[in-house]
C-alpha cells in the first residue's frame, strides 16, 4: 500500500470555536470518541471503563509540568521570554539549562538576563538551544519565579485553573514542559474504578520538551526533524507489558507520549532492556509498524501536525480524519483542554 508522505494529506477544517481555551468544570466530565473498524461511537471520558478489559493493562505518563516560562530583561535592555527546555545533569542539584528565548535580537554568549533581581547567564548555543547558568538550581528557580506554559495556540497567560487542571492527578516527577494531555481527563476515583476491575496499571516517564508544538515546515514529511524526548520505562512496566501480551490482554497508551516511549523501546515485539531510557527523536508516520501499543487514548489534535500524523499511522488515516470530521460536526472540543479520543489499531495503514 502506497505510503502517504505529502503534509497537506492530513488537513482538515477546524472552526476557532472548538478550541477549547480553557479546561471544563470538572475533571473527567468531557467526551471520548471511539474511533475502531467498527465504526464510531460517542462516549462521557469517565466510561472509559467500560472500554477496557480486566486482562488488559494501562500505561500512564507520570511526568510533571515545571513552571518553565520566564520573563526578564536583557542587559543590553529590552524583555525577552524563555522557556526552559530540559535541565542538564541532576534535576536536583543543576543550576543549567537547555532553553528558547524569544526576544528581539539574539541573545549573545557571555550576555545575561535579569529576571527577579538575579541575573541568569547565557554561556553558549547548542542548535536552537540556549545554554543558561542560573544563579539557584534550575528546578527552585522556576518553583520561585516561573510560570506554567500553557500552549502557545492558546494565545493567554496562565491563569489559576492552570496550575492544577494542566497536571496529571497521578504525575511524580518534574520535567516536563507541556503536559501528557490525555491523562488531564484521569480522576482518582476513575483510576480506582479502573483497577476495582482488576484491570493493571503502569507508569513511565517521558518528559515532554516544547518541541511538542513545532510545526512541520515541509512538504514532504520524510524531511521533518523530529525533537529529542528523554523517557524512561521501568523494568516493572516492561514486565506487566510483556506478562499482558503473553495472556493476550492489550496495552493501552494513555496519550502520544506513551506510545513515543513504549515503541521507541521496541525490538522483535518486546521492550530491549538495553532500551529502557534515554533520548528518543521517533517519528512515528502512517507505514511505521506498532509493537507494543493495542490502544491509544488521545486528545484531538491540530492539522498537519505530527501528533496526528502519529494517530493516523496508528489508526488509518482514512479512519482518523473521519472521526475528526464527525468530531467537528459534533462539536469537540480540540486540542490540550479539549476532548479525547479512543484509537484501536488498525491492521492496514489506509
Amino acid at each position: 500500500m502506497e505510503e502517504k508522505t505529502k503534509l497537506s494529506d492530513f488537513d482538515f477544517v477546524l472552526p476557532d470555536e472548538l478550541i477549547a481555551q480553557y479546561p471544563s468544570e470538572t475533571r473527567g466530565k468531557e467526551r471520548l470518541l471511539r474511533v475502531s473498524l467498527a465504526g464510531l461511537e460517542h462516549y462521557q471520558f469517565e466510561d472509559i471503563f467500560k472500554l477496557i478489559g480486566e486482562d488488559d493493562l494501562i500505561v500512564l505518563n507520570n511526568t510533571k509540568v515545571l513552571k518553565a516560562r520566564l520573563r526578564g530583561l536583557k542587559d543590553s535592555g529590552g524583555s525577552c521570554e524563555i522557556m526552559v527546555e530540559r535541565i542538564l545533569g541532576d534535576f536536583e542539584q543543576s543550576r543549567e539549562a537547555h532553553c528558547q528565548i524569544r526576544a528581539s535580537k539574539p541573545i549573545k554568549t557571555g550576555r545575561s538576563i535579569l529576571i527577579n533581581g538575579y541575573k541568569v547567564h547565557c554561556i553558549g548555543r547548542e542548535k536552537e538551544f540556549y545554554l543558561l547558568e542560573f544563579p539557584l538550581n534550575v528546578g527552585e528557580f522556576l518553583e520561585s519565579f516561573g510560570e506554567i506554559p500553557i500552549p502557545p495556540y492558546l494565545g493567554r497567560d496562565q491563569s489559576s485553573i492552570d496550575h492544577s487542571l494542566y497536571q496529571t492527578v497521578y504525575g511524580k516527577y518534574l520535567g516536563a514542559v507541556a503536559a501528557p494531555t490525555a491523562g488531564l481527563h484521569i480522576t482518582e476515583e476513575l483510576l480506582e474504578k479502573i483497577k476495582g476491575k482488576g484491570v493493571k496499571v503502569a507508569e513511565l516517564t517521558l518528559h515532554i520538551g516544547a518541541g511538542t508544538f513545532q510545526p512541520i515546515r515541509t512538504e514532504n514529511i520524510k524531511e521533518h526533524q523530529m525533537h529529542r524526548e528523554w523517557y524512561e520505562i521501568p523494568k516493572e512496566t516492561a514486565d506487566q507489558i510483556h506478562s499482558t501480551k503473553a495472556r493476550g490482554g492489550r496495552v493501552v497508551a494513555v496519550g502520544t507520549t506513551v506510545v513515543r516511549a513504549l515503541e521507541s523501546a521496541a525490538v522483535d515485539g518486546v521492550l530491549d532492556q538495553q532500551k529502557l531510557n534515554g533520548d528518543t527523536s521517533l517519528f512515528i508516520t502512517p507505514g511505521f509498524e506498532f509493537q507494543i501499543v493495542d490502544c491509544m487514548v488521545t486528545n484531538f489534535h491540530l492539522p498537519r501536525s505530527s501528533l496526528l500524523l502519529m494517530v493516523a499511522a496508528f489508526a488509518g488515516q482514512k479512519r482518523v480524519l473521519h472521526a475528526y470530521e464527525e468530531a467537528v460536526k459534533e462539536g469537540y472540543r480540540f486540542f490540550s483542554y479539549g476532548d479525547a479520543s479512543w484509537l484501536e489499531k488498525n491492521s492496514c495503514s489506509n
